[in-house]
């Protein structure tokens, strides 16, 4: 696949591993553990394969074993001790390294194995909390330094989806066992990321409510039909890169909506930011997932 990232730099691998550079520079010079090409101007360039052993060794040296120990090992060596500590320890961390080398190898088996070996110790919602918002977070990051092509968080993004979609599916064929709220889920117009609403909608409804998820690029004038459906409704967005305008987004729903329907509104997501001020107390700002889901 010609697409693939097959190479790296010092400063790649290390946001990758967590491992500053300055030490990468150190255990090549000390210990002979990576062996990059150089350019014409003498730059480090690092291969897939370099990366992949980089992950294990970083692991192996967070788990109490000296560079100078994983050194003498062979990679088949470092492979086999790092499965045999990854089926006994706590390895959230090994896990969120085997999902980027999936993502940047567009690795579907090894996103598989690696979700399915969580679940022998995990429910779901443990792996989304535990694993994947960490991971999701990492992906911001590494987004922001031009480490990643917008082609790497899509494959990765539409595996967790899958994952989030088989869940909630399951969820779904259950009767609701709380009453007291009616949830209805969208995201405003333009706006496309979905995962985190997703999430929202799983812990809705792991919490017994119900809910319903009408999808992402929702013009306001469409919600004004379920109120002759639900009562009691909190409508939820989250707001990751639109609208444009938060303030005057707001301000229209309470004018279209809140001021029509006896209703609250949840919203949460990284341009929340740039509000400046809400409209009404039936909107309530949250900082999380995490906060939202203590108020349900």
């Amino acid at each position: 696949m010609a697409y693939i990232k097959k190479q790296f730099s010092i400063k790649d691998l290390e946001m990758l591993s967590g491992i500053k550079a300055h030490t990468l520079r150190m255990w090549e010079k000390r210990y002979d553990v990576l062996k990059p090409n150089r350019t014409e101007t003498n730059i480090r360039t690092y291969e897939l394969d370099d990366l992949q052993r980089l992950l294990n060794i970083s692991f192996l040296n967070e788990n109490g074993y000296k560079i100078s120990r994983i050194s003498k090992l062979d990679t088949l060596e470092i492979n086999e001790l790092v499965k045999n500590i990854s089926s006994t320890n706590k390895n959230e961390d090994r896990a969120i390294k085997s999902l980027t080398l999936s993502m940047y190898n567009f690795d579907q088996r090894l996103f598989f194995e690696t979700y399915n070996s969580l679940l022998k110790t995990k429910t779901f919602r443990e792996i989304f909390q535990e694993v994947f918002i960490p991971f999701l977070n990492k992906i911001g990051l590494l987004w922001q330094t031009n480490s990643i092509d917008p082609i790497h968080e899509h494959f990765i993004s539409n595996l967790i989806k899958q994952k989030l979609l088989l869940n909630i599916e399951q969820l779904q064929q259950q009767n609701p066992s709380n009453t007291s709220k009616n949830f209805v889920l969208f995201l405003p117009e333009d706006e496309i990321h979905d995962l985190g609403i997703l999430y929202i909608h799983f812990e809705i409804l792991l919490h017994g409510y119900q809910a319903i998820y009408l999808g992402h690029s929702l013009p306001l004038e469409n919600l004004n039909f379920v109120k002759n459906i639900y009562n009691n409704i909190h409508f939820v967005s989250y707001f990751t890169v639109k609208p444009d305008d938060v303030d005057d987004y707001l301000s229209k729903f309470q004018s279209h909506i809140l001021d029509e329907i006896d209703c609250n509104y949840w919203v949460l997501g990284k341009k929340l930011t740039t509000a400046t001020h809400k409209p009404s107390d039936k909107i309530t700002f949250f900082n999380s997932i995490e906060e939202l889901t203590r108020k349900l």
